[in-house]
């Protein structure tokens, strides 16, 4: 572990590698798990300001999962989510013709029907940020559905700080990437 600001970086950002391969995957991140994706306050507000403009980007069980729950949820213990469909799907996802999982939000982002990409914590992953009192802890979040990801970032020598490096910088800011950069070279 090492620290850049009030962060403290698992060395295993610099350390492990990482691109997605979603032709192989098929966005498994967005459909398994057991929980939404996390949001920060400011982006609750965000998706309930935008629904209206990615509504049509959804599919109905999407909408009717949204529109019974809200653009977000707050968990047990106080944490914002996106919703789920029965437990399962973020709400938000849709599916190619392929069948491969992606964001109705990312995909009205590109489109230019919004100026939000999508959810920083699912723009991170997979790096996975946890705010305490006095700090933030960055960690990488390994996942066996990602093998196929952290196998291609291997192949093609891409570190996990350099897959999520527009990310991180829309989360930390531009002079920590930049530490983050030269802790990354003393390291090697």
């Amino acid at each position: 572990m090492f620290q850049i600001g009030k962060t403290i970086v698992s060395e295993d950002i610099i350390e492990k590698d990482f691109i997605c391969n979603l032709s192989a995957c098929k966005g498994a991140c967005c459909i398994d798990g057991d929980a939404g994706a996390p949001l920060e306050p400011n982006e609750a507000t965000i998706l309930k300001d935008i629904y209206p403009i990615i509504k049509p980007y959804l599919r109905q069980i999407s909408i009717d999962a949204i529109e019974a729950q809200g653009t977000h949820v707050v968990t047990e213990d106080g944490e914002l989510e996106t919703p789920l469909i029965n437990g399962a799907d973020c709400a938000y996802v849709i599916f190619d013709e392929k069948q491969t999982a992606l964001c109705a939000i990312e995909e009205a982002y590109n489109q230019g029907e919004v100026d939000w990409k999508k959810p920083v914590s699912c723009h991170l992953y997979p790096v996975r940020v946890k705010d305490y009192t006095e700090f933030s802890a960055v960690n990488y979040d390994n996942w066996e559905i990602c093998d196929d990801a952290c196998s291609l970032g291997k192949e093609l020598q891409v570190p996990v700080y350099k897959f999520v490096k527009e990310a991180l910088i829309r989360k930390f800011g531009a002079d920590w990437y930049a530490e983050l950069e030269q802790v990354a070279l003393k390291h090697k």
